[in-house]
């Protein structure tokens, strides 16, 4: 019998993995990773104190050869690009709710308690893989080819892989 070879991982998510622990620097200095694809995204800002997990994902998005919505900068317009999921798929764009905005990741697995592990940025001011609820998901995206044309995932990408929970629920990420 012949074991079915895991699907590559989309080149979004190979550009995040490369950050994994990636911070932000506090006080007047700021992460020079950061500021460049800030610089690269053509922000009006260059500093990490700014909430940047949207900046993340259209980072890795932008590498990964996938159109950005046209304020990458705000988590819950991410929800305005793409083809909309009914369900999360290993690699799609994870878009929350939380007091005072959104979030935005991209899925990786989940925990044995149904959890979401999520690859983002600014998740305790770092790239790092977090836990979230999913009552919070306010929407699942797989983004759209660099020229717009909508993509949908594989069908195998649909079932994730359980991985064991890397901490608390993610409760507030500023």
């Amino acid at each position: 019998m012949s074991k079915t070879k895991p699907l590559p991982d989309p080149l979004w998510l190979i550009e995040a993995r490369k950050h994994i622990g990636l911070t932000e620097i506090a006080g007047k200095e700021h992460n020079p990773t950061i500021r460049n694809w800030l610089i690269a995204l053509k922000a009006w800002w260059t500093d990490d104190e700014t909430p940047w997990c949207g900046t993340f994902t259209a980072h890795c998005c932008r590498v990964g050869g996938r159109a950005l919505p046209k304020h990458w900068y705000r988590a819950r317009d991410w929800l305005n690009t793409g083809t909309r999921l009914s369900r999360p798929t290993y690699g799609c764009i994870a878009v929350f709710e939380r007091q005072g905005g959104g979030h935005v990741g991209f899925v990786v697995g989940q925990d044995e308690k149904g959890n979401l592990l999520i690859l983002g940025g600014n998740q305790g001011n770092r790239v790092s893989i977090a836990p979230f609820a999913r009552n919070r998901v306010a929407g699942f995206i797989w983004p759209s080819l660099a020229d717009g044309k909508p993509a949908l995932p594989r069908d195998e990408r649909f079932k994730l892989p359980v991985l064991k929970n890397v901490g608390a629920l993610s409760q507030n990420e500023q």
